[in-house]
């Protein structure tokens, strides 16, 4: 009989303990679509919920910090208070995407309590929009942890409905620039974000983080089903992340719309990151460049000094001449300084960005373009010495304000793991990742110390992009993806699909500079791009840049005017942007509006199918007329045919906004086209 009372005894208390999981707290996001719940188990563990419009969106997906010098951040917490707020206002870009950004959402911010660690403070913060809704972390200062090194997180995200995944793997050798692949959620390995999503009832999602400040950049991995779990990028030293005192990570974010247009035109992580911190910053200007730079990809010419050096001053000279009488702003020069010679990736790089190369006058080259209205685009390879080119680059902006450079393209060519740091006692270096919390202050540093001179930063091998130009808006540009040069020697190229598939994953980070516009469409060798000539036209209106390359070589721009035309004419810094088609590694339809006029760019792309597609002209004025003049795909257009692929028409039409245009895009093919607004 007593055994059977200790068993019934026992069955109560596991009942108990096991009891369904306990609401703490639900917000919803202004439209009340979105409902987020945090949730304690019995453990006293974290978990958060999300549904939408009444439907499971994310299963509970636990919550939580792995400590190294401390017991874990999991479990045995304790509400202690929570607050609801709404918030509304629309800020605007000093340059942008769109002038005018809105800011909408409600916000949840919970207080809890570790008791048997001492009663250790941990707080959460959820933003819920009506397209999406971001989450962090936030410690106080306190006694009982007063510094927290962190190993890694346990952050998850359970997507409820069986779904597509579009994403990039995450830690290996070539870091963010490899080919986007395409399959079901179940299969994703180690990916990194903006990872995109599409489920069987077709709700778009998008996995990323905003506001990536000296915290170690957040990868992704599968840990069963659909679930995946935030895994930190590692440390040289140890722990992923230090801190000392009150921090709070950055926001794990989830775009969530109906379509993928809808997804793109979301600024779910700029409204995310804190405002301007920098204040008047009009002494940045967006705009195109041409570059000593395609020749190099292409063999003809090389950054390492003797009789095919690129950078020479005659060369750069060419160039501004070029630029002047087109009305491109820069010209960027690869090449021009001291340390090209011999192997400059990693630890041999012997860069010295204050001397020049013998044949290149640093001074001269930029007077000579002062006095043509030109600005030299200033270059900046670090072959991932990140201690060495931390050591000069005070000096290197002071050089390049004092002649008249403003804006900087940077680069980490290396290896994933193989950055070099300098040692925090100042004796030595040693090597890590350049999306782990060193590699994150850095890039930071350097976007801080560029302002400081007024220049504006373009990171190639960048950490991704966050959002962080709300704040630093001097931070312009990114690679931070398989760019343009692949085609000029990549083994194998960019896919046909590939720039339809960076609409939807990596544009929805920030700009990107894909140098578009090879009208060539030929590589090194024998590689042909697998484009037509009006798709490398529609690229500079759907991937955005606010600083645009104009890549390919000067006698081919010359030898193809018309296509060229498109590219003389059309701007980097809009008003406005519609996505009018959009459908995941198939289509891309967008329309921007000028800034600086009336005028409107379309541009339009396709992957390997040729396709029809209708658009109505309804994002105009209604109030006036315009010109239209389209650069299209003609008949016989197909990136497959060695000469059809440079089969380009050009026409123009009289159109209103009441007006609809046939777009049809060859396989491989895109089309652009300019609404001039005419006088009223």
């Amino acid at each position: 009989m007593l055994t059977r009372r200790l068993f019934a005894l026992l069955a109560l208390v596991l009942c108990t303990t096991a009891r369904a999981d306990e609401t703490l707290a639900t917000v919803t996001s202004p439209d009340k679509q979105l409902v987020v719940t945090l949730q304690l188990t019995g453990e006293g563990r974290l978990a958060y919920r999300v549904d939408r419009a009444g439907k499971p969106l994310v299963n509970a997906s636990r919550l939580g910090l792995l400590l190294t010098n401390a017991h874990q951040l999991d479990g045995g917490f304790k509400l202690v208070g929570q607050q609801t707020t709404e918030h509304d206002e629309t800020w605007e870009q000093p340059w942008g995407e769109s002038r005018r950004v809105r800011s909408h959402y409600r916000e949840l911010m919970v207080e809890l309590s570790q008791l048997g660690q001492g009663g250790r403070a941990m707080g959460l913060r959820f933003r819920v929009f009506d397209d999406g809704f971001g989450f962090r972390y936030e410690l106080p200062e306190q006694a009982q942890l007063p510094i927290i090194r962190i190993s890694d997180e346990l952050t998850e995200f359970d997507i409820a409905e069986p779904a597509t995944a579009w994403w990039i793997p995450a830690g290996e050798a070539l870091v963010l620039e490899y080919p986007v692949q395409r399959t079901p959620l179940a299969e994703v390995g180690l990916a990194n974000t903006p990872l995109t999503m599409r489920t069987r009832s077709g709700v778009h999602l998008a996995l990323h983080e905003a506001a990536l400040v000296d915290y170690a950049s957040m990868w992704v991995r599968k840990v069963g089903g659909q679930k995946l779990r935030a895994q930190l990028a590692p440390s040289a030293s140890g722990a992923t992340v230090f801190k000392q005192g009150a921090f709070a990570t950055p926001w794990r974010t989830l775009r969530v719309a109906d379509s993928a247009a809808a997804l793109y035109e979301s600024n779910l992580e700029l409204n995310l990151n804190e405002p301007n911190r920098l204040g008047d910053v009009s002494w940045f200007q967006p705009g195109k460049f041409v570059g000593v730079w395609w020749e190099m990809h292409l063999n003809k010419s090389s950054w390492s000094s003797g009789p095919t050096h690129g950078a020479t001053t005659a060369n750069t000279k060419r160039h501004i001449d070029f630029a002047a009488k087109n009305g491109f702003r820069g010209v960027l020069v690869e090449g021009w300084n001291l340390g090209w010679d011999g192997n400059w990736v990693g630890s041999a790089s012997a860069f010295d960005y204050l001397k020049s190369m013998p044949d290149f006058d640093l001074e001269a080259v930029t007077a000579y373009a002062q006095a043509k209205g030109v600005h030299l685009v200033g270059h900046h390879e670090t072959g991932g010495n990140v201690a060495r080119y931390e050591a000069q680059m005070e000096a290197a902006y002071a050089l390049y304000a004092k002649h008249g450079v403003d804006v900087v393209k940077s680069g980490y060519v290396t290896d994933a793991g193989t950055a070099q740091f300098a040692n925090a006692n100042g004796s030595g270096t040693h090597f890590g990742f350049t999306e782990s919390q060193e590699g994150v202050r850095h890039y930071l540093k350097a976007v801080q110390q560029a302002a400081k001179h007024k220049i504006a930063v373009d990171t190639h091998e960048p950490v991704k992009d966050t959002g962080l130009r709300r704040t630093y808006p001097n931070w312009v540009s990114r690679e931070g993806a398989r760019g343009q040069e692949f085609n000029a020697w990549g083994d194998p190229i960019n896919p046909v699909d590939h720039e339809v598939n960076l609409v939807f994953t990596r544009m929805l980070s920030g700009p990107m500079d894909y140098t578009p516009g090879i009208v060539s469409l030929n590589g090194a060798g024998d590689r042909k791009l697998n484009s037509t000539q009006a798709k490398q036209l529609a690229l500079y209106v759907v991937l955005y840049s606010p600083v645009v390359m104009v890549p390919d070589l000067i006698e081919h721009y010359e030898r193809w005017p018309a296509a060229f035309q498109f590219i003389r004419d059309v701007p980097t810094d809009w008003e406005t942007t519609r996505v009018i088609h959009g459908e995941l590694g198939e289509v891309a339809t967008i329309a921007r509006k000028d800034r600086r006029s009336e005028d409107w760019y379309v541009g339009a792309i396709t992957n390997g199918d040729g396709r029809r597609l209708t658009l109505s002209l309804n994002f105009l004025d209604p109030r006036r007329r315009y010109r239209a003049e389209i650069y299209r795909d003609g008949d016989q257009a197909d990136y497959r045919d060695a000469q059809h692929r440079f089969d380009l028409v050009t026409e123009q039409l009289t159109v209103k906004s009441t007006d609809t245009l046939p777009l049809r895009l060859a396989p491989g093919g895109g089309q652009a086209i300019r609404f001039v607004a005419l006088p009223q």
